[in-house]
């Protein structure tokens, strides 16, 4: 879906006028009305408001362009509802919820994560912990959050 079609889509979902959202997020009603017809799309700045006034991530108003992961664990963020905030309520779509939380990270070292993961992600082909562990750190470093600079 377009991004023009899904910010007006949300709006009606919200039942708001273009003129209520427009002092919602400190634009004009004609900026609105150009959003919702394509003609132009929201700055970034914009898009943070629109994102907290609706509740969903800019990449979901942005029609889903990129898929994203979470940059410490690597789980997949198809729902919004999964992606982590910060503690003033901007979606940070770097994270999932259980990795990052309200500004604070839930597992302060790569072998913090590697021994959860290791207690509780199932292991079919029953690898011994080692090489599991070494699988796990292999696919973690290449996450933003544990690459080494």
């Amino acid at each position: 879906m377009a991004t023009c079609d899904i910010l007006k889509e949300l709006r009606e979902k919200h039942n708001l006028t273009q003129e209520e959202l427009a002092e919602r997020v400190l634009v004009t009603r004609q900026a609105v009305s150009r959003w919702e017809t394509g003609e132009t799309q929201p700055n970034t700045e914009t898009l943070k408001l629109l994102s907290r006034e609706y509740s969903v991530s800019i990449n979901t108003l942005l029609g889903s362009p990129r898929q994203l992961f979470c940059q410490c664990c690597g789980m997949p963020l198809s729902e919004d509802e999964n992606i982590s905030r910060e503690p003033d309520g901007f979606f940070n779509e770097d994270y999932c919820k259980w990795c990052y939380s309200d500004g604070k990270y839930a597992y302060p070292t790569k072998d913090a994560l590697l021994n959860f993961l290791i207690e509780h992600m199932p292991n079919p082909e029953g690898l011994d912990v080692e090489e599991r562990r070494r699988q796990y750190d292999a696919w973690l470093s290449q996450l933003k959050h544990w690459k080494k600079d």
